[in-house]
């Protein structure tokens, strides 16, 4: 009788912690709690709709704006990831060359030229499922605003 109380102990207790961590959760399905979970790192978090309804967060890190993205949304809803994206233009070298040593060093943060020659640098999360706590979140953030500055240093070199 003792192993079951225990084992029943046991059980209500995983499932108590873990629906904690989810109501604490960050995830695509809510975007406010992916900008309330920007606003507690210190950053400024405005919701918005991109082009296609989609939601869309703005928000800059040292002076760059960056935008959040919601992808897999069903009806503007429901979303399951996000993307950090944010584009730099009129810097002196963002040559694909450029573009392709940044891919080939880095492990995170994907760039491209854009179709109007401007560099861009984008990072996935996938928040579906669940999502991640927000310090795993906050933790990404600190990543793509590391990423986004040494990025900038890399285009703004000497070719």
């Amino acid at each position: 009788m003792r192993k079951f109380l225990a084992l029943a102990l046991a059980t209500t207790m995983t499932v108590a912690t873990t629906g904690m961590a989810h109501a604490d959760a960050v995830i695509a399905q809510n975007p406010d709690s992916v900008v309330k979970a920007l606003q507690k790192a210190g950053f400024r978090a405005e919701l918005n709709k991109d082009s296609a309804g989609d939601p869309m967060i703005e928000s800059a890190a040292s002076g760059t704006n960056f935008a959040v993205l919601f992808y897999g949304c069903t009806e503007h809803r429901n979303c399951g990831r996000i993307q950090f994206v944010v584009t730099f233009t009129g810097y002196k070298n963002t040559s694909l060359e450029a573009l392709n040593e940044w891919n080939a060093k880095n492990y995170f943060g994907r760039s491209y030229r854009t179709d109007k020659g401007a560099a861009r640098l984008e990072m996935d999360l996938d928040l579906d499922d669940g999502g991640m706590s927000a310090a795993l979140f906050e933790d990404n953030v600190e990543w793509w605003t590391t990423i986004m500055a040494n990025f900038e240093k890399h285009i703004n070199q000497d070719g």
